[in-house]
């Protein structure tokens, strides 16, 4: 049983180490301007060497255009990434973080499975977001069961 706590503070510390590194990264370089890639087009400038990094480049840079998702992303991150290294709010950390892994491989998965390493290490990284949910079951089971929750009042 010892060892199997230690398994899961492992975890939380590999997610929330994870979690802490991509939202500082997301806070590395100043955000483009919205119109830097058209701007590069009309020019007669390459902007990717390739569909799938054009792919890539056009997702990231919608997302740091708007002039604050991407900075919120990052926020997201280090809060969850904090959580979970607490070990006392990891389930918080956990659920709260659920939606942005599945969403990190996702991005993998369609925008670049051919990089495989990427992808298994991301895999790695949902399943452990999963099981530190799953091993929270119990104090989170109740919200599923409370019929009282469902009622419209």
């Amino acid at each position: 049983m010892k060892s199997l706590k230690i398994i899961f503070i492992i975890f939380n510390l590999i997610l929330g180490g994870m979690m802490i590194y991509g939202g500082m990264k997301k806070f590395e370089k100043p955000s483009p301007s919205p119109t830097e890639i058209v701007e590069k087009v009309k020019a007669g400038q390459e902007v990717a060497p390739s569909v799938e990094i054009l792919k890539i480049k056009n997702y990231i840079f919608g997302m740091k255009q708007t002039g604050y998702f991407w900075q919120f992303l990052g926020i997201v991150e280090l809060l969850v990434g904090l959580l979970l290294i607490s070990q006392r709010f990891s389930l918080l950390g956990a659920i709260m973080a659920l939606p942005v892994t599945i969403h990190i491989f996702l991005f993998h998965l369609f925008l670049e499975p051919h990089e495989i390493g990427e992808l298994i290490q991301m895999t790695f990284l949902l399943i452990i977001n999963l099981l530190i949910i799953a091993k929270g079951y119990k104090h989170w089971k109740g919200i599923l069961s409370d019929k009282s929750l469902l009622k419209l009042s």
